[in-house]
């Protein structure tokens, strides 16, 4: 057990209050920095540093160096300019209170070196535009995480999207929506959350989808659905809107790695290219893959140039794949090229993950 206390150094009040309610909580040692130079003193000896955004500016323009493990509390959606400053510190993510109690708890909970029963991975799925082929390759990742061994969990985070379940051929009876999850600030119960929930096909990862009922997912049900998956080392897979809307930054923020679906056409990278800033200002990290075809001859390298991201691996189009997602079944063959692809993106990210 680490026995060197956590830090924070905060003017909010109540941000300190419940820093210390959640330190109590874990049996975690909370210190109050009051000063920039108190903090300097103990920056590079705590396991864990909190900041809110007024002192986080106030870091932005001392000397101290970038470092892990530090925390960035708010009440509410942060302010633009805090995201470049966050980042700057190594301050991912940025925790908005109410959304994100149980990230509180485990990131304290870790600081006193105790387990931390949410270790799976969690990977983020988005389009360069619609249609992009983002929903198809988070279900891969998906099956081909279940075809591992892994517990594996697919959330579907686009409330406008064609539905998880349609891509996956069942029935809408057979897999939980988000309008039965509570938007509950508290922990749920992971393990009987996740075995409760339907299983989809003979595969055995378990699903939720985004029923007629929800038209917007609540952030704080995310980060409890999120928190709940990760336990035994299992795999969350997230597709996402194009949105910068609140469930879409809480998933980012517990994302280890964010891939990015591209086709090679001119107006996807474009699109692509702006939506890599925004991801990447809060600290996720990015991965890139090619879809073909190329309407226009488009490489790869003009691809990663327009981008401004180098490619993880080109993925060619799957014979039939249309044909099948269009009479609501999708063809998943471990020998498949979008199979192929599953497995290069989760061993990618286990790697960033080990590293």
């Amino acid at each position: 057990m680490n026995t060197a206390p956590t830090i924070i150094f905060a003017a909010d009040p109540f941000l300190l209050k419940a820093a210390q309610e959640a330190a109590t909580r874990v049996g975690c040692t909370l210190v109050r920095a009051t000063t920039i130079d108190e903090l300097h003193a103990l920056w590079e000896q705590t396991p864990l540093v909190m900041l809110d955004e007024q002192t986080l500016a106030e870091c932005a323009t001392s000397s101290l160096p970038r470092r892990s493990d530090v925390l960035v509390l708010t009440t509410a959606e942060p302010h633009t300019d805090s995201w470049p400053h966050a980042v700057a510190l190594g301050a991912t993510p940025v925790l908005i209170l109410s959304a994100a109690a149980n990230s509180l708890d485990a990131a304290l909970a870790k600081a006193t070196g105790e387990p931390d029963p949410g270790q799976g991975l969690v990977v983020a799925v988005l389009g360069g535009r619609g249609g992009a082929g983002a929903t198809v390759l988070a279900t891969a990742l998906t099956l081909t995480a279940a075809d591992q061994g892994r517990n594996a969990t697919l959330l579907d985070c686009d409330p406008l999207g064609g539905g998880i379940d349609r891509v996956l051929g069942t029935d809408k009876g057979q897999v939980l929506g988000w309008s039965a999850i509570p938007a509950w600030g508290d922990r749920l119960n992971r393990i009987p959350l996740r075995h409760s929930w339907p299983t989809a096909g003979v595969y055995g990862p378990t699903v939720l989808s985004c029923d007629e009922r929800v038209a917007e997912l609540d952030p704080r049900a995310v980060e409890s659905v999120i928190s709940a998956c990760r336990v035994d080392e299992g795999v969350v897979v997230c597709d996402l809107p194009r949105t910068a809307d609140p469930a879409t930054r809480t998933v980012l923020a517990y994302a280890d790695l964010a891939v990015l679906v591209v086709p090679a056409e001119s107006r996807a990278c474009h699109s692509a290219a702006r939506m890599v800033t925004r991801i990447k200002s809060q600290g996720t990290p990015v991965a890139l893959v090619v879809r073909g075809p190329a309407p226009s001859g488009r490489s790869v390298r003009d691809v990663e140039a327009d981008v401004g991201l180098p490619s993880l691996i080109t993925m060619r189009p799957a014979t039939g794949l249309e044909v099948a997602l269009d009479v609501g079944a999708m063809a998943y063959r471990s020998s498949s090229p979008l199979a192929r692809a599953a497995r290069k993106v989760l061993s990618h990210a286990d790697e960033l993950r080990e590293t």
